[in-house]
């Protein structure tokens, strides 16, 4: 079974977490790196992005609290299974 949407995610027990991939840079301005990392709440995902919401789309809608960085990671953690081995990177 496809998980492909927030609702399908939610209804399956899927955990998500925010990474910010934000970190120092080669070009003449150097930028600080960000180590944030957060939960994300499904249920507030589900109800202010809606159920048909896809999945694949949802790091380009987030933003890094702590430095303001678009680079953000999404991390899926499918229940059951260890962190680690489960973990798919969306950026």
């Amino acid at each position: 079974m496809s998980i492909e949407t927030l609702g399908e995610a939610w209804r399956a027990g899927w955990r998500l977490d925010m990474r910010c991939t934000q970190g120092p840079t080669n070009s003449m301005k150097r930028i600080r790196e960000c180590h944030y990392r957060h939960p994300l709440d499904m249920v507030t995902l589900v109800c202010t992005r809606g159920e048909a919401f896809p999945l694949s789309l949802l790091a380009s809608r987030l933003r890094c609290p702590e430095c303001g960085s678009r680079r953000v990671a999404v991390l899926f953690q499918p229940p059951g299974n260890s962190r680690q081995a489960a973990a798919g990177r969306i950026t």
